[in-house]
């Protein structure tokens, strides 16, 4: 329980420090969907990286330019074109040459992809969340990202609550994953700045990139292990070229 208070202190600390005095109504927004992603999606990538290994993982969730735009399509009247078109095209290609590939590590599991796939739905969903956000509220960036760490950590924690897992337990996994955590704060803070000076259609294939650095840091740190063979490069190129014409042409 300490090590979820910590969080919890954690993030309402950074958004005292930054929020400049913003209100509790301006920041709620940002908190639910903080629900969204961290939240829901951090429950399902974990699980995801369990089940189809890290690289695997990085690539599909490289597709969610192709969920967000389409969102954002629908929802924030953004403007279609050919390039779309394209890019989406070459974000399926990668999705097709990634399932299609044959060789895949023994403990490998196709529920993962699955997994993998609800995480990238709730990652665009927020994406669009936040753009929306950013022109209906006056919170600064970093304290609306602040906030929605906080809804992340508590939606997590009701979680692990509900799902009758020790919470004593997050204190050796504390010690594990809190550099990744400082990491994941540190890019919520990128992003939700980005968000605040650029469209959804522009922002999600830049942050679809992680595909290359995902499948390229898991060859260069776990190895021979996952297996990393020519379908699945060939599928995170495709997938970020596709992300990246997106962006290009919007």
């Amino acid at each position: 329980m300490s090590i979820v208070a910590f969080a919890v202190a954690g993030g309402v600390a950074a958004v005292t420090v930054r929020g400049g005095g913003a209100a509790p109504d301006a920041l709620w927004p940002y908190l639910l969907a903080g629900f969204l992603a961290p939240g829901a999606s951090q429950i399902f990538f974990f699980a995801a990286v369990a089940a189809a290994g890290p690289s695997r993982v990085s690539v599909v969730v490289g597709t969610a330019p192709l969920f967000a735009v389409a969102i954002a399509l629908i929802f924030l009247d953004e403007p279609l074109q050919a390039g779309l078109v394209a890019g989406a095209l070459l974000i399926v290609g990668g999705g097709l040459v990634l399932v299609s590939e044959r060789v895949r590590p023994q403990d490998f599991r196709a529920v993962g992809v699955l997994f993998a796939l609800a995480a990238t739905v709730l990652f665009a969903t927020r994406d669009n969340v936040v753009r929306w956000l950013t022109g209906e509220s006056s919170a600064a960036p970093l304290a609306g990202a602040a906030a929605s760490l906080l809804g992340g950590v508590l939606l997590i924690g009701m979680y692990r609550l509900v799902t009758g897992g020790p919470l004593t337990s997050l204190r050796r996994a504390f010690a594990i994953f809190a550099p990744a955590g400082i990491l994941a704060g540190l890019s919520y803070v990128c992003l939700y700045e980005a968000y605040d000076r650029g469209r959804v259609s522009v922002v999600s294939p830049l942050v679809a990139t992680e595909s290359l650095w995902g499948v390229a840091l898991s060859a260069l740190v776990i190895g021979r292990k996952e297996l990393v063979g020519r379908h699945l490069v060939l599928g995170a190129v495709l997938v970020v070229a596709g992300g990246a014409l997106i962006g290009a042409t919007r």
